[in-house]
């Protein structure tokens, strides 16, 4: 069973995962600030005590969130058609799975998020062929590489001196080296899938994992060992437990320090760390495609985004706001709302966590300007809670500092007089994201801030993306709005019980599923 690309276990976990956020949690630091009754389980702070039953179900929301990195690609739909449509592939695929014991739909996985099915396939940084290997790991796998040294030969004439007024010539030649292929077994399926399969097969035994085994097929040996080393010595992971999953959960910049700097340092390098979670979506995905070609092709539809057609969405907002959401022209429509989309942001920065620091375009508006979706200003309500208290974690001795929110709402014709430098200014006209500007807070608090929208990134909460100078463009998903407005109202009501808008779906905070 699938829904828009989910299995029935995936959206199970979900399940049990949003059932935990309903039940209350301890609270983490004061009462003199906001914490909302209900907390969603696993995020930041709460890292360091994770159930196996909440490992489990971030795990398969991490996965579940690399829809977006796979299908935005514009070979993503072909691929699917390359990989599980070639009678040869599918041949080599089995024989290589017989040969190895992995599994053949894991091989193809592979094959497919490496190169897309495409076996001349050439990265700028070396790695070739339908496996993506590097020149060295082929060696390794017993593929041959063999390259020769060839020269270019170039002749020309130049002047010599010469005697009287005649000027004298000679030919010089040149012989430039270059080098050319002789064989490359990389670029031969026959060859390169039954050697990574054996290659898998064999650090599988190595590392005592396949999830390792997987990790390490991008990451590399050497970078592998760093990494289950850290995993063992990290406080808080059982001996047994020591699975990638763990590695990626078991850290924050508060506990197992040296462990989260390690793993953000290969985030920034090549993004390793969730290799092992893309290639468990990418073998769902395929397995869709042969399920139902025409719901895989829905779900590539619905990741190429509404405002730039034919080209790559470079962040999750860009599919998630539709072009009906851009519902403010100007400033009229902002007033005329009367509270059916939008509702006033509680200006409370002890309390809540953020500042507002809003410039409209005069100042008699800048109450219609500090207005946002109740599931914006739910959502940057629980960024700041969850910000505060990990930030409290890491005992830095200067005080948390509110988040300096610089746009909620803006009406379109503000946004075209001027963006300042930013690209995503269009989207505010939907009263759905905001930014915030950390250009002065301190440099802890950023890190924490970073680490906590990247938390509920990965559980599908959440995008954003950097925008502009030392500024943060960040919106609630589609499927998390309803639980982001319930944040809102809970906050609105310890600050009063003030009237706000409903987002059109009612005050219960009830299970959604998460929109990858």
């Amino acid at each position: 069973m699938s829904i828009l690309g989910l299995d029935l276990i995936s959206v199970m976990r979900f399940a049990v995962l949003f059932l935990l956020s309903l039940a209350p949690l301890g609270q983490a630091g004061s009462a003199n600030y906001f914490v909302p009754t209900h907390k969603l389980p696993g995020i930041g702070v709460s890292r360091d005590d994770l159930s196996d039953d909440v490992l489990a179900a971030r795990t398969d929301l991490l996965i579940q969130s690399q829809t977006f990195t796979i299908m935005r690609e514009q070979q993503a739909l072909p691929g699917a058609r390359r990989i599980t449509s070639s009678a040869k592939l599918q041949s080599l695929f089995r024989s290589a799975a017989a040969q190895s014991g992995l599994p053949a739909s894991l091989i193809e996985a592979i094959a497919y998020l490496e190169s897309w099915g495409d076996p001349k396939a050439e990265s700028p940084a070396g790695p070739r062929g339908i496996m993506q290997i590097s020149a060295a790991t082929a060696r390794s796998m017993g593929l041959r590489v063999v390259v020769a040294t060839r020269h270019r030969v170039t002749r020309e004439r130049v002047a010599v001196s010469g005697t009287g007024r005649k000027t004298r010539y000679k030919t010089v030649t040149h012989r430039t080296p270059y080098i050319v292929t002789v064989r490359d077994d990389r670029l031969v399926p026959e060859r390169a899938i039954p050697a990574a399969a054996r290659y898998l097969a064999g650090m599988e035994q190595k590392y005592g994992g396949r999830d390792w085994a997987i990790f390490a097929y991008h990451c590399g040996q050497g970078c592998v060992a760093e990494m289950m080393d850290l995993t063992r010595k990290a406080r808080g992971i059982p001996a047994d437990q020591v699975t990638v999953p763990r590695m990626f959960f078991s850290c924050s910049p508060a506990w197992n320090r040296e462990l989260y700097q390690a793993i953000w340092r290969e985030m920034q390098r090549d993004w390793s760390p969730t290799y092992y979670f893309r290639i468990m979506r990418a073998e769902q995905l395929l397995a869709l495609y042969r399920r139902d070609v025409q719901e895989f092709g829905r779900l590539a539809e619905q990741y190429r985004g509404d405002f730039t057609p034919g080209t790559r969405p470079q962040h999750r907002l860009a599919i998630w706001l539709k072009h009906d959401d851009l519902a403010f022209h100007n400033v009229d429509d902002i007033r005329g709302d009367g509270g059916k989309k939008l509702a006033r942001a509680i200006d409370r920065p002890d309390y809540l966590g953020y500042m507002l620091r809003i410039s409209p375009d005069q100042p008699a508006n800048v109450e219609t300007f500090s207005q946002a979706s109740p599931a914006a200003l739910g959502a940057l309500s629980y960024i700041a809670f969850e910000t505060r208290r990990l930030y409290a974690e890491t005992k830095v001795e200067e005080p948390f500092q509110p988040l300096p929110v610089s746009a909620l709402v803006q009406p379109e014709e503000f946004v075209k007089q001027g963006s300042q430098g930013q690209k995503e200014g269009l989207s505010h006209t939907s009263g759905q994201v905001f930014d915030i500007d950390y250009s002065a807070l301190p440099p802890a608090e950023v890190e924490c801030l970073r680490f906590v929208l990247e938390d509920l990134g990965w559980d599908g909460y959440l995008g954003f993306i950097e925008d502009g100078v030392a500024s943060l463009h960040i919106g609630p998903s589609p499927d998390s709005r309803e639980f982001f407005s319930g944040i809102f109202q809970e906050a609105a009501g310890k600050n009063g019980n003030e009237t706000v808008a409903q987002d059109g779906q009612g005050d219960n905070v009830t299970g959604s599923r998460v929109r990858r």
